[in-house]
């Protein structure tokens, strides 16, 4: 059968062989509160911009507990965020009841980047939103992000949201092996403030190595 555009519209692949619906959802992503992570050997922190959809409404928590020893934040559309993170959460929650044990972070983050990658299979909508997941297990600290198309890596420093580059610039340049959970919070600080150019209001959470438990601060 002879291809037609009429007959087969082109869902998936642009002319240059882009997934159009991939690069849909990381504009959105693209447009949403700056959120970064930062990793050394003893701990992982993340960090996400908190505003307000409007005035007189209160802002949504970007800081997730999934399990005692993970949590994950992101950025891009809120409702597609929480979808991903009770999917999170049900990996989780299903591999404690079958194995008896806390999930591997990089089984988890397989796990969700393999949900979203389903979503490229198919006509349909992907979930508009990047995460960022920070976790210890027995092979230490982890720190992984995964973008729209499924895709996961694992690194030591992560930034999604409005103006990323500027602030996964700033930590690249200002980054080092010996980082304290303090000199990060302020590093995460101040690459924030650099791509939105003011004082953020931030949500944070961090992991130990020697603790493994996720503590999401107040903010």
């Amino acid at each position: 059968m002879q291809y037609s555009p009429e007959r087969f519209p082109p869902f998936f692949y642009g002319p240059e062989g882009r997934l159009i619906q991939v690069e849909y959802a990381a504009e959105a992503v693209s447009r949403g509160s700056t959120t970064v992570g930062i990793r050394t050997d003893q701990f992982a922190f993340i960090a996400s911009h908190v505003r307000p959809p409007r005035e007189l409404v209160d802002p949504f928590d970007k800081i997730f507990e999934i399990d005692e020893h993970v949590g994950a934040t992101g950025s891009g559309y809120i409702s597609d965020m929480l979808r991903l993170v009770d999917e999170l959460r049900v990996e989780a929650q299903q591999h404690r009841l079958t194995m008896g044990t806390p999930i591997d972070i990089y089984t988890l983050s397989k796990r969700i980047g393999q949900f979203i990658h389903e979503f490229t299979l198919y006509a349909v909508r992907l979930p508009a939103s990047s995460l960022i997941i920070a976790g210890a297990d027995q092979k230490g600290v982890h720190l992984y992000q995964i973008d729209p198309s499924g895709t996961f890596s694992r690194g030591s420093a992560f930034a999604v949201g409005k103006n990323a580059e500027r602030a996964i610039d700033l930590i690249v340049k200002s980054y080092r092996k010996d980082l304290t959970l303090d000199d990060a919070r302020k590093l995460a600080e101040q690459a924030i403030e650099s791509a939105i150019g003011e004082k953020p209001l931030l949500q944070t959470g961090y992991i130990k190595l020697d603790e493994k438990v996720f503590v999401k601060e107040k903010y």
